[in-house]
């Protein structure tokens, strides 16, 4: 793997707490598997349960004089932060595809994405601002401040090893709070890469902190109902949300959670076919279909239906499957096997309640973790798929009649995080938009995510939003000074 790497500072296989590189208390290390074809990257220290106390401990240690940093100070911190991500850029979307299976170029993507997310809030950093207020009483003075919450965790998934690091703590750093990142055990090596970096930036010790581990439970037990940790920022399933949101509550600390999707893509009878087939191959096989905000669901209106799916098939007939690092591969891996299997299981119930396959529907023999993508037609609310969140490069392609009966189709799920719809009539945008039960809604586009715009789901998708001048508050306490003059 270092062959690939050129800057080896950036690959390591330890723990990074408090301003140092260790290795676990336990002694122990856990392998991580390149997906495409199962071999081994590298071993890397698995922490426990006493690592993630020190980690925690270092985080409190250092709050005091990084907060007392000013605004301008922070900001430059993370702006060389930013600076040292962009000069690494390849190295990292290189390690970033080799633990995770995305190809190369989604891979570059995402660094750059990720990097966005530091220099904003680099300059947000300067504009925490707080309010005065007219006093209820001659003599009395209202003044609001905002202050860093403290020490914040966040836990990160795997499907985006890099972004989802950069998107909660930059702006957690950016205020003035310390963190303690468990990254997903399937992609430690991107925020291992990360701490690396920040370490070059010149983040005090114990401001940063990373603790890989094959023990997200025990792991996370302690993140969440440590006294200390005054945040936690969760993006992953909703099942896991649930119960992270039961274990904070010992400590009622602070809680962001960015949870499952089921996003339905619509499209109808006046909008621009192929715009819309552009946009649902964007939106449903980025990442191989393994984003929250992937098209779960395809609705079509009946008079466009077939036409739809011409173009559709066509597009879709054309990805081509294999290595990340082959820069003309358009789907990587999945995950893992598990991943495998369900997708599977999914695409089996939808023939078995007579789906029809027009492409794909199995995994490829010649490698490890691949699914041909793959659309199904005659789908029906029957299936599994129409109510779980698929995960893999499976389109399932719904007819509708109306507007009234789709907005019901769409809404009639617990999750409410991306919706996308394409569609030329200003009036029924307008009023799907606001029938629409779901935190972002793309509007004649497939692609929503950026740093600008406030990133989040309602309903069982969570809650708090990340990026953008929302993001930032997710990270504040106020506090009201009343004074009399």
């Amino acid at each position: 793997m270092k062959n690939l790497i050129e800057n080896v500072e950036l690959v390591k296989n330890q723990a990074f707490i408090n301003g140092k590189w260790v290795h676990s208390n336990s002694r122990k290390k856990f392998d991580v598997i390149n997906p495409y074809d199962g071999k081994l990257l590298i071993s890397v220290a698995d922490c426990v349960t006493d690592d993630a106390k020190l980690a925690i401990d270092g985080a409190q240690g250092a709050l005091p004089e990084w907060k007392a940093f000013t605004a301008i100070a922070r900001s430059k911190v993370l702006r060389k932060w930013f600076d040292l991500i962009v000069e690494n850029e390849e190295d990292l979307a290189k390690l970033l595809t080799l633990e995770q299976g995305k190809p190369l170029a989604e891979a570059r993507n995402e660094v750059a994405y990720g990097a966005s997310f530091v220099e904003w809030f680099a300059e947000e950093a300067k504009r925490v601002y707080g309010d005065t207020i007219p006093g209820h009483q001659v003599n009395k003075r209202i003044v609001v401040i905002k202050e860093p919450v403290g020490v914040v965790a966040a836990i990160t998934p795997w499907n985006f090893p890099i972004a989802m690091i950069t998107r909660k703590v930059a702006p957690a750093l950016a205020v003035g709070c310390t963190v303690v990142i468990k990254p997903a055990e399937d992609t430690p090596l991107s925020a291992i890469a990360l701490a690396s970096l920040a370490e070059q930036a010149g983040f005090p010790a114990g401001v940063f902190n990373v603790i890989p581990t094959s023990d997200p439970v025990g792991v996370g037990m302690v993140l969440t109902e440590s006294k200390q940790v005054k945040k936690l920022s969760f993006t992953g399933s909703t099942a896991t949300g649930k119960k992270i949101m039961e274990q904070c509550s010992s400590t009622v600390k602070k809680l962001s959670l960015e949870l499952g999707g089921n996003a339905p893509f619509i499209v109808f009878k006046d909008a621009d076919l192929e715009a819309a087939a552009e946009g649902a191959i964007a939106s449903k096989f980025r990442n191989a279909g393994q984003t929250c905000v992937c098209a779960n669901r395809i609705y079509v209106q009946a008079e466009v239906y077939n036409d739809f799916v011409k173009y559709y098939l066509s597009k879709v007939k054309r990805l081509k499957m294999g290595s990340g690092l082959d820069e003309q591969v358009s789907i990587g891996p999945l995950i893992n096997q598990k991943a495998i299997g369900k997708v599977t299981a999914l695409v089996k119930d939808a023939q078995k309640k007579g789906g029809t396959i027009k492409t794909g529907g199995k995994p490829v023999a010649t490698g490890r973790n691949l699914f041909e993508p793959t659309v199904i037609t005659n789908v029906t609310a029957r299936m599994d798929l129409n109510q779980q969140e698929i995960f893999g490069p499976v389109a399932p392609i719904f007819k509708f009649r109306s507007a009234e009966e789709v907005i019901q189709l769409a809404n009639n799920t617990k999750v409410g995080l991306a919706a996308y719809f394409y569609g030329k009539d200003n009036s029924l945008i307008w009023q799907v938009a606001e029938a629409l039960e779901y935190g972002m809604i793309g509007i004649n586009t497939g692609m929503i995510s950026t740093t600008l715009a406030p990133f989040g789901g309602i309903k069982e998708s969570g809650f708090g939003r990340e990026g953008s001048k929302y993001g930032i508050q997710e990270y504040l306490n106020i506090k009201y000074l009343c004074m009399e003059v």
